[in-house]
């Protein structure tokens, strides 16, 4: 059931570069006095502020927040979305504290929409209703940090392995539990190198194995073939019981379902567990995600409270009960047709940005089944800053998710191409630099790889 757009919806808006100018000029003018506005929010006052001076600061802040986000390009945050419908569950505070599966004494929860949460996100991962367990976190940190403490009590004496473009919690974790990390090698596109992993595998066979795989790297989108690393695994002497695989699906796991030929992401491959994070592709107003694993493993992390009455198995005690109504309310809305829909848009959408990016002899690289376009880093910080561009080294990428639109690319590939010539002329330079060891050859546009 695969979707595909109209042709037309991927025609660029024709917007002139005079056009373009008076925007940029009136985007600076009204950033600026929002700036200004927003300078006196120090909380000095006994007597309290009132309604009217608070409300003027929110509505200052909201409008530079809509400028900023005329440019939010390189982080993978949706910013397409409307819970106005929502704002009434303001009025409470809800605590999901414990197990949900085990609804605690707090009785302002939503715990059951948080069950079918999960549930959706079991089905959509292959794994029976009585097999899985799972929360609703705070974000893909929380998930990570979840799952390799799952796995590092399955083999107290495991090895982490993970690869060099690893989300920075990954690390952050082996320091946390004092596991031994070690790092595995990737290839250009950033995808785990199995041969490196082999090796590693063999010079430490005398303990097991927790492997994070990541279903999309921070930087480059890559996504490391599970199938592949099993078959790494076991070809090292590594039996099932000798390993655990936890899967970093930060934005991708979500996406990765909605496209027919994408390699599967299922528990019927023997992974430990999957983590999400909400805000990402379906988009939130505050950082969310989901966590899951089987049912089997979460009895030896699992300590009874009275105080809550429920189990706290959790990273985190009190968990926001608003959370799992917003993810809700999203998978609801949109079913599993319009969610597809928008996985090959903005995956038609990068595809676009590259093309516009190699056709202005920009260095771009774009992997497969991905909608994070890497291409060579900006030499002005205050440009990548203004797109909100995530830069490491010598490149940057941006990530098209469903609010950028396709005159927001062309605007910024506009823009691209006439600092650049600046940046050039200034540094007395003819040419960009050589991208081949990030991006690839085939991808870079130096004068030796055009």
């Amino acid at each position: 059931m695969a979707f595909i757009p109209a042709a037309t919806e991927l025609l660029p808006t024709v917007v002139s570069d005079a056009e373009l100018s008076k925007k940029d000029e009136k985007q600076k003018i009204d950033i600026q006095q929002n700036s200004n506005h927003m300078t006196n929010l120090a909380i000095t006052k006994c007597s309290g502020e009132t309604q009217a001076n608070l409300a003027s600061v929110i509505t200052q802040y909201v409008e530079t927040l809509n400028q900023h986000n005329l440019r939010f390009l390189g982080y993978p945050t949706n910013q397409d979305f409307d819970y106005d419908a929502l704002a009434p569950l303001l009025h409470f505070h809800l605590n999901n504290v414990g197990d949900p599966f085990t609804e605690s004494s707090f009785s302002l929860n939503s715990s059951k929409f948080e069950v079918c949460v999960l549930d959706w996100f079991a089905n959509l991962w292959e794994i029976d209703k009585g097999e899985y367990w799972g929360y609703v976190t705070t974000g893909g940190t929380e998930g990570n940090l979840h799952g390799i403490l799952t796995g590092r009590e399955q083999f107290p004496d495991g090895i982490l392995y993970t690869s060099q473009d690893s989300h920075y919690s990954i690390f952050k974790a082996a320091r946390m539990y004092r596991m031994q990390c070690v790092t595995v090698g990737t290839l250009v596109s950033g995808e785990i190198d199995c041969v490196d992993l082999k090796a590693l595998l063999l010079a430490h066979k005398d303990k097991p194995a927790i492997i994070n795989l990541n279903i999309g790297t921070t930087m480059k989108g890559a996504i490391d073939d599970i199938d592949l690393v099993v078959q790494t695994l076991e070809g090292s002497g590594f039996s099932c019981d000798q390993f655990y695989i936890h899967c970093d699906g930060a934005l991708f796991g979500m996406m990765m379902p909605f496209l027919i030929q994408a390699p599967k992401v299922t528990f019927k491959k023997p992974i430990g567990s999957i983590t999400i994070s909400g805000h990402k592709f379906l988009g939130c107003p505050f950082p969310c995600g989901v966590l899951i694993t089987r049912l089997e493993y979460i009895n030896t992390l699992a300590k009874n409270v009275e105080y809550i009455a429920s189990r706290d198995v959790t990273i985190t005690g009190s968990r926001s009960g608003h959370a799992p109504i917003f993810l809700w309310y999203a998978l609801k809305e949109r079913g599993s047709v319009g969610l597809q829909n928008e996985v090959q848009k903005c995956i038609i959408s990068a595809r676009y940005l590259q093309h516009r990016l190699r056709e202005a002899k920009i260095g771009a690289m774009l992997n497969e089944f991905s909608n994070t376009v890497v291409f060579e880093r900006p030499q002005d910080d205050d440009f990548a800053r203004k797109w909100s561009l995530a830069c490491k080294k010598n490149i940057a990428h941006g990530v098209v998710m469903q609010h950028v639109t396709v005159e927001m690319l062309d605007s910024f590939v506009n823009e691209f191409i006439q600092e650049r010539q600046i940046w050039f002329q200034d540094d007395g330079k003819r040419n960009p630099l050589c991208l081949a060891n990030d991006i690839g050859v085939g991808n870079c546009a130096c004068i030796l790889h055009e």
